[in-house]
C-alpha cells in the first residue's frame, strides 16, 4: 500500500510540474490596467526579485515575460535566470503579443 501511495504522489507531482506555466506582465500598474494577457499575474519589473515566489517557487516552471517593447522583460529575464529560474521567456512587447493566439482582457 506504501508503494502505492509513493507511486501516486510522484505522478501527480510529475503532472503538476509539467503543467506549470505562468505569463508574467512586468509593465507599470498603469500599463497592466489597459490591457494584459488574460490569466497574466502583474509584477512590475523592478520587483521581480521579491514578489516572484507569489507567483511560483519552482525554478523549472515555464515563465512569460513581456512588457511594452521587450527591455523590461529582458531585465526581469535576467533577474530571474540568476536567481536560478531556468526556463523563463522574454516574449517581447505586448503588441507582438496581439499577433499571437494570446487573449488580452481590458479592466
Amino acid at each position: 500500500m506504501r508503494k502505492i501511495l509513493i507511486l501516486m504522489m510522484m505522478v501527480c507531482g510529475m503532472q503538476v510540474h509539467a503543467e506549470s506555466e505562468y505569463w508574467i506582465d512586468v509593465r507599470t500598474t498603469g500599463e497592466y490596467e489597459t490591457g494584459h494577457v488574460k490569466g497574466a499575474a502583474h509584477i512590475p519589473y523592478d520587483e521581480i526579485a521579491d514578489k516572484i515566489t507569489a507567483v511560483t517557487a519552482d525554478k523549472s516552471a515555464k515563465i512569460h515575460l513581456y512588457c511594452r517593447s521587450g527591455n523590461r522583460a529582458g531585465r526581469a529575464l535576467k533577474v530571474l535566470q540568476d536567481m536560478g529560474y531556468d526556463n523563463v521567456h522574454n516574449d517581447g512587447g505586448i503588441s507582438d503579443l496581439k499577433h499571437e493566439t494570446v487573449v488580452l482582457e481590458f479592466n
